[in-house]
């Protein structure tokens, strides 16, 4: 009897599908060598796809500076299968310039500028991280010989039929029949919720202008005027992007004064901004100080502390049991780089510190004791509540005190990261990123209670976000110019907007200060929130429809709550609307509830993505073997090429 060739469908081809295609290349050997047939379905070009796509304003950037950007599975990653070390972004970017690497296109000149220019602490444009993520998804298909299919339309629908397997409909017209699907769609729209509704129809009825969360460089700002004020709600890097499509993208530039400031020079095509967020602020600038004293080495507490409450509990309590341990290896990180790195700001040796500090907790008084005896400088007391919410409290005497107090935060952020000053701000930077990675490798998250699961999708990961996922440096710069040019206004924490039917306007508040700003167009600037049911995406609209897949629902003490997000088990099958898992049906990426967030990362952190990539991989292989059900003997893969439709 032939063996069954199995049939495995992507749909999405981001940086998510190429780490998983990579990762099915390497455990091959290990799992099933034998043929594959691959499908990639994905509009734009797949490596890159929409988020990453390079049809965007060369001013955008990533967040994250060029040697802090790998796709590779190095030897960090905790993994079953091999690991696979290549190039980050730096040093491809080095090996296309020295000719060591060719198998890439013929750039724009453009590109070849920011090539030639790029050094690790650069924060790479996403024009030329695109390229990055597209080579390595050809490198990827290459991998798995003749076996890769990319489809450049939208799967609009998944079915099952009687037959087995299920038919994955393309906006083409073509049907594939897959024996494994895979979704991995990334950030996806979806429906307004009622309050963006709300908005969108109060704009419509008064001639206003409303932009809902979306992704930022997909919105059509022109119907927005010169000169015209412009409520923004979001201060997170949704915003970021907006302030360049909004003032160097119509013209204006920033220009460095004598004294080592920065102006901005308008263009006059620019409108007035005022914005505002929960916290008031935007997010903390990324960090170019270097540590100057022992190495922080692996976590100390939170790994084993984990170990032992999953043995003593049955349901783990976020804020109960591992909040205070995720506080406590911060505090360890923060307090060995001050008191090692920078010894003449402590008054205590760190061997005698990190002692007594072993055995105390977070919240302790005897913690707080220690720390003010062995710093004397209350300012460089870490406090994780102010950091969370700086303006907690507070009560500010009219919008100039407003205007005053976050750009003086601004400026103080500034003082902090960057500079060589303080490297104690990047301990803290890295101890939040590997427990952030350590929370999902080592918390099963079916041990959690339901409020705590929903913490962790919510405020856990915008904390870290907040902290570690900040804007470069010069762009919070080139924000305080905007400030001064009277082009953003800030508005203070806790922002509130409300409609004024009578005046046809949008009004922002903010209960920190009780000033009030009229404005006729209102930009929700976040992407926005991940709902399966209310999404725009076909495919995840016709999982949700026809039951093979389902919305997580968490039972809390306020009542069931819905994260939005795609149901996955935790080796990423599709819950369906009867809660069992489908045997082959997969999901992956931030629109799921498995714990990875990112499709690439910092090398050498045992990154979250990549260790699910891996899992996946090795899981899939399995069901492409038990498919295949092969005679006896290894069929060996086939030469590298790749197909493309």
């Amino acid at each position: 009897m032939p063996a069954t060739i199995p049939a495995i469908v992507f749909i999405g081809g981001g940086p998510r599908t190429a780490g998983v295609l990579e990762r099915i290349a390497a455990n091959r050997p290990h799992v099933f060598a034998g043929p594959l047939q691959i499908h990639v379905v994905e509009p734009h070009i797949p490596g890159s796809g929409r988020i990453w796509r390079y049809d965007q304003d060369p001013g955008l950037l990533l967040n994250s500076m060029a040697a802090d950007i790998t796709m590779f599975t190095d030897e960090s990653v905790d993994c079953a299968g091999p690991a696979a070390p290549g190039p980050g972004l730096a040093e491809w970017a080095a090996g296309v310039l020295d000719a060591s690497i060719i198998d890439v296109p013929d750039f724009p000149q453009p590109l070849w500028k920011q090539l030639r220019t790029l050094t690790g602490t650069t924060f790479p444009t996403r024009q030329l991280q695109s390229q990055y993520l597209e080579w390595f998804f050809r490198r990827a298909a290459r991998s798995l010989g003749r076996s890769v299919t990319v489809h450049r339309t939208t799967a609009v629908g998944i079915t099952a039929p009687e037959g087995g397997g299920h038919d994955v409909a393309l906006a083409n017209g073509r049907t594939l029949h897959a024996d494994i699907v895979v979704t991995a769609l990334g950030h996806t729209d979806s429906k307004p919720d009622a309050v963006s509704a709300g908005f969108a129809d109060f704009a419509a009825r008064h001639g206003g202008y409303h932009a809902a969360p979306a992704y930022t460089t997909d919105v059509d700002y022109s119907p927005i005027g010169p000169g015209q004020d412009v409520i923004v709600a979001g201060m997170g890097l949704a915003f970021v992007d907006l302030l360049v499509l909004l003032m160097e993208g119509r013209g204006g530039r920033f220009q460095e004064t004598n004294d080592g400031g920065l102006r901005y020079v308008p263009s006059g095509r620019e409108p007035r901004l005022w914005a505002g967020s929960r916290r008031g602020v935007p997010y903390h600038s990324k960090i170019s100080a270097v540590l100057r004293g022992q190495a922080p080495g692996p976590l100390q507490f939170f790994t084993a502390a984990v170990e032992a409450l999953l043995e003593q509990h049955g349901e783990l309590d976020f804020r109960e049991h591992l909040w205070p341990l995720i506080a406590k290896e911060a505090g360890y990180y923060y307090y060995q780089e001050l008191l090692t790195g920078s010894p003449e700001r402590a008054t205590m040796g760190w061997d005698s510190f990190a002692a007594r500090y072993a055995g105390l907790d977070w919240y302790s008084g005897e913690r707080a004791d220690l720390v003010a005896a062995a710093v004397p400088d209350a300012g460089l007391h870490l406090d994780l509540e102010r950091l969370d919410r700086p303006f907690a409290g507070l009560r500010f005497d009219g919008h100039q005190a407003v205007q005053d107090a976050v750009a003086e935060y601004i400026e103080n952020d500034l003082a902090l990261r960057d500079s060589p000053n303080h490297p104690e701000t990047l301990a803290l930077f890295l101890a939040l990123l590997h427990v952030y990675m350590e929370v999902g490798r080592v918390v099963p998250a079916e041990r959690l209670n339901a409020r705590s699961q929903q913490l962790i999708h919510g405020w856990w990961h915008g904390f870290f976000s907040f902290v570690d996922s900040g804007p470069p440096p010069h762009r919070l710069r080139e924000m305080l110019a905007l400030h001064r040019a009277g082009l953003l206004q800030f508005l203070g924490p806790g922002l509130e907007v409300t409609l004024d039917e009578e005046g046809g306007t949008f009004r922002a508040t903010s209960p920190h200060s009780g000033v009030s700003v009229s404005a006729q167009a209102v930009i929700e600037a976040r992407l926005p929130s991940t709902s399966v049911a209310r999404s725009l995406n076909p495919v995840l609209a016709s999982l949700y429809e026809s039951g093979l897949g389902s919305e997580q629902q968490l039972l809390t003490s306020d009542g069931i709550h819905s994260t939005g997000k795609l149901l996955v088990s935790p080796e990423h099958r599709l819950m369906g609307a009867d809660s069992k898992p489908q045997p082959s049906l997969f999901g992956i990426g931030p629109g799921t509830s498995g714990w990875g967030a990112g499709a690439f990362a910092r090398p050498n952190t045992n990154a979250a993505p990549f260790r699910e990539n891996d899992a996946l991989a090795r899981t899939i292989l399995g069901v492409a073997r038990d498919t295949a059900a092969p005679p006896s003997g290894t069929i060996s893969p086939e030469p590298a090429a790749v197909g493309k439709k």
